[in-house]
């Protein structure tokens, strides 16, 4: 196998070939991972692996041969398939690509730390406390409800330094807010509620710190330099990873889609939707000039507005009697911005007076219908 060399350092050298990519510890480590074999903390782990385990989506016959073979019998049989001793690996696997790995480095003074990324929650973003699909019995496991998972974050974090066991724990919930951190910049909502996701239901991870070295660190809090640095890597390699496997790159997230698709607004049935508040004219002529309307930012400005305004009366914080007025505004505000007529704001409020806070999409589909045919009126 020809192994291409992506990082090298004194403690550990990072490789990857095909769906497989590895960190080899180059010295001992202590380790601690979601790994099903050889997971938790460990002190004889000698390469940390990341892989493709099966494609993202209706991949049946690669999750019968996992299924079939049991976890920990394919923990043997990937470590096989690479040449590496089953007993010295944690291991990770994901649909995303490894091509896609993101590999970021933060230092300071004698410190630094290494994050490795893969990551896709296009099909399973979700937020901690959603519903879930399993639950573990007794007997085995036992399905709740169907629901459909696609997508892993996994996530790698080197450090060149030896850690306190406590400041290897604490690593956890660093890595863990640096992540939520990236899905927070890219305003990635849960697929199964209403809320921004935490991450996704099959997140995973391995963090390895020399057992010795010049000194030991005893905290990875974020409110300590070493937890800034793994903050720093963490957050920006999952923002990268998640722009090459899923193409979020940030500015593209102004959709009025990203911003209102958890209240209904759907890309795929948008037109039919809309067709019934536009004449024959202004309906065709949004469908050939669609992007200017989607991605519009004063537009994409007022639908986050909207989107901020329904998640603050579903949380409480504003009193439900204020509900109507609040996203009559907003709504108010869109048809203004997309129409690039200020001036008849008053106007777009006069039209906007019948709303329903359970059905938000209606006054939204209403407000975009409103301001476009203003628009060159």
């Amino acid at each position: 196998m020809h192994w291409e060399v992506l990082r090298e350092a004194s403690h550990c050298r990072v490789r990857r070939y095909g769906r497989f990519l590895v960190a080899e510890l180059l010295r001992p480590h202590h380790v601690l991972s979601t790994s099903i074999k050889n997971g938790g903390q460990q002190d004889d782990i000698r390469y940390l692996v990341n892989h493709q385990s099966c494609e993202g989506k209706d991949h049946k016959e690669r999750q019968v041969v996992i299924t079939e073979m049991g976890l920990e019998q394919y923990h043997d049989s990937v470590c096989g398939e690479i040449g590496l001793e089953p007993g010295a690996v944690a291991l990770m696997g994901t649909a995303a690509n490894m091509n896609y790995a993101s590999i970021v480095e933060h230092g300071a003074d004698d410190i630094a730390v290494t994050a490795i990324v893969t990551a896709g929650v296009q099909g399973n973003a979700a937020c901690a406390g959603d519903p879930t699909t399993w639950r573990e019995t007794e007997s085995g496991w036992e399905k709740i409800k169907t629901l459909s998972y696609a997508g892993t974050i996994n996530t790698m974090l080197l450090l060149n330094q030896p850690l306190s066991q406590g400041a290897i724990a604490a690593a956890v919930v660093t890595m863990t807010e640096a992540k939520t951190a990236a899905l927070q910049r890219l305003a990635i909502r849960s697929l199964h509620s209403p809320d921004f996701a935490t991450g996704t239901t099959t997140d995973q991870y391995c963090i390895a710190a020399p057992q010795t070295g010049a000194f030991m660190l005893k905290s990875t809090s974020t409110g300590v330099q070493l937890g800034e640095l793994i903050g720093l890597a963490v957050r920006d390699a999952t923002l990268e990873a998640l722009r090459w496997q899923n193409g979020l790159e940030v500015s593209y997230t102004r959709s009025i889609f990203h911003a209102l698709g958890s209240y209904g607004l759907k890309e795929k049935s948008f037109f039919e939707e809309i067709a019934p508040f536009l004449n024959a004219r202004n309906f065709e002529l949004l469908k050939a000039n669609s992007n200017s309307v989607f991605y519009e930012p004063l537009m994409a400005a007022a639908a986050y507005a909207s989107a901020n305004v329904l998640d603050r009366l579903r949380a409480g914080t504003l009193p439900p009697d204020t509900a109507k007025e609040a996203l009559r505004q907003q709504t108010a505000t869109m048809a203004a911005n997309l129409a690039a007529r200020r001036d008849c704001w008053h106007d777009f409020y006069s039209d906007l007076s019948e709303v329903d806070v359970e059905k938000p999409k209606l006054v939204i589909l209403k407000a975009i219908a409103l301001g476009w045919s203003a628009k060159w009126r």
